[in-house]
């Protein structure tokens, strides 16, 4: 019998949206021991230059490689956008985005061909979604909208508020009009505002939330390259960069229990390392 192999994957986030694809690769692969680390140092990463997100994202994916990670996944759309391909060219190990697996299911939901995408600002202008819809079915409609607020909203703990259905009211509206049949949340932060999207415009919409479908590509992965484990009791760290409490604090109010976060200081380390 060949032992699984035990190594922890890393998912790595801006902040505490990425908790939502933690918790779905967690409950997909029960097994696995994952690393989940947040950038709260930089977050947000939404309005930030593409370049500098990618300088982010790569000092984050030489640390959780040095601690022995197994694949990476990126839990944030942002990084996603501006990082990803860049990456697979330069590092070894197998890394993970959110974008394609979103935009695969939003092809597969779509009856009308009508899709629409709501992200951050730095998601929107990279046109990754875009790209990646029309790469599987040109005949798809997308239609894009920055909605920056929402991030906020998720992070106060109001997702479930009447302050989230007046901004998704007024967020959503267009992309209601223009008769999406099909709505990718791209950003991980937004699966949390799936009850008060239902409420402002029931029925509307088939909701694609790139949680899901980026830890069943997770597992195919696994799977592919033979790396499944098999611990009965895995371990999982989550670690952030600055500001544990706060992270405390939002990951009680979007999951209802304490996320523990050890605070790692990897900016200051990579700091002394180029001095």
């Amino acid at each position: 019998m060949a032992m699984g192999d035990p190594r922890p994957i890393g998912i790595f986030d801006s902040g505490v949206g990425g908790l939502t694809v933690l918790s779905a690769i967690r409950k997909r692969l029960p097994h696995e021991p994952t690393i989940y680390l947040a950038d709260l140092f930089h977050f947000p990463y939404g309005p930030r230059y593409q370049d500098e997100v990618r300088g982010f994202a790569f000092e984050i994916i030489r640390y959780l490689e040095a601690r022995d990670v197994k694949l990476v996944v990126i839990a944030c759309n942002t990084a996603t956008a501006a990082a990803l391909n860049q990456a697979r060219e330069h590092f070894e190990i197998p890394i993970v985005g959110v974008i394609s697996p979103g935009a695969q299911a939003a092809v597969d939901a779509t009856q009308n061909h009508r899709v629409g995408v709501i992200s951050t600002e730095g998601t929107m202008r990279s046109q990754e979604y875009l790209h990646a819809i029309k790469e599987i079915d040109p005949m798809i409609g997308v239609f894009q909208k920055a909605c920056p607020e929402l991030v906020d909203i998720v992070e106060s703990g109001d997702a479930d508020s009447p302050r989230a259905e007046a901004a998704l009211e007024r967020d959503l509206a267009e992309i209601v009009r223009l008769g999406a049949d099909t709505l990718v949340l791209g950003c991980t932060h937004y699966p949390l505002l799936k009850p008060a999207i239902e409420r402002v415009y029931p029925g509307a919409f088939k909701l694609v939330d790139s949680a899901l479908t980026t830890a069943a590509k997770v597992e195919r992965h696994l799977d592919h390259s033979r790396l499944r484990a098999d611990s009965t009791e895995p371990r999982h760290e989550v670690l952030v960069t600055a500001m544990p409490q706060h992270f405390h604090d939002v990951g009680a109010n979007i999951f209802g229990e304490t996320v523990d976060a050890e605070e790692v200081r990897i900016w200051e380390q990579q700091k002394a390392q180029r001095t």
